[in-house]
């Protein structure tokens, strides 16, 4: 159980990781674009391998496809609500993020990291041993998302000590997210699990075309393709080796 709550810990840490460096050290908008596409090709093949393929073995595919879709229409809800508060471009770190509130940019965040997160503590139940693939694919991804955010909330005028508190917070929130995947869904039946697996699957595929893809490519330009297909290649390497 403490073990779920490690490893939520550290897939959240990196938002964290990603805050200092955009504070202290000066890292140019390209890298930044580069590593968010990495990223997203890594968590795109967690999300099909882990997620969706152990969710179809499951559960079948029914519970799959009702979960997918529910899981990617929730995200898009809520991505639209908190965008028009002003956290549509919490992934981006030029002057477009300046745009976005302290706490919307916030609250995208935490809904992003809930789902990723409460998958790596349920990934212990199954296994028996935490999914690897997946605790890298968010981590890779977390990096950016603190880069850019924390250069959001500093153009909106936070303070860094204001700023390190709200990623404290959300460290604390995916450590406790993923303790509760593993707590709550203890004894829960393949199809619960399939069709939460799926609901994750779908939102974090639904993150990675609305919010990560198009600012990677804004960022990197005609690289992005390249890199994220390498992220795929990797993911698949993963998956195949742990």
């Amino acid at each position: 159980m403490w073990s779920a709550a490690m490893w939520g810990g550290i897939s959240g840490s990196a938002v964290l990781l990603g805050a200092l460096f955009s504070m202290f050290l000066p890292i140019k908008t390209k890298i930044i674009g580069y590593i968010m596409a990495f990223g997203t090709g890594v968590l795109m093949g967690a999300a099909s391998y882990e997620l969706l393929g152990d969710a179809v073995h499951d559960g079948g595919i029914t519970p799959t496809i009702i979960g997918f879709i529910a899981g990617a229409a929730v995200f898009t809800l809520f991505d639209y609500l908190v965008s028009k508060k002003g956290a549509s471009q919490r992934k981006r770190s030029g002057q477009k993020a300046a745009a976005g509130g302290g706490i919307a940019i916030f609250i995208g965040t935490v809904m992003d990291a809930i789902p990723e997160s409460i998958m790596i503590g349920s990934s212990l139940l199954e296994k028996e041993s935490v999914s690897f693939l997946l605790v890298v694919a968010i981590f890779i991804s977390n990096i950016p998302e603190g880069l850019s955010s924390t250069a959001g909330m500093k153009n909106s005028g936070y303070s860094k000590t204001k700023i390190m508190l709200l990623w404290i917070t959300v460290l604390a929130i995916s450590t406790f997210a993923s303790w509760g995947g593993y707590f709550f869904l203890d004894h829960a039946s393949g199809a619960i699990m399939s069709e939460i697996g799926a609901f994750a699957g779908g939102g974090i595929i639904a993150m990675i075309a609305s919010t990560m893809m198009p600012e990677a490519y804004e960022d990197s330009g005609p690289l992005t393709g390249l890199i994220a297909a390498l992220g795929l290649l990797v993911s698949l390497l993963l998956d195949h080796y742990s």
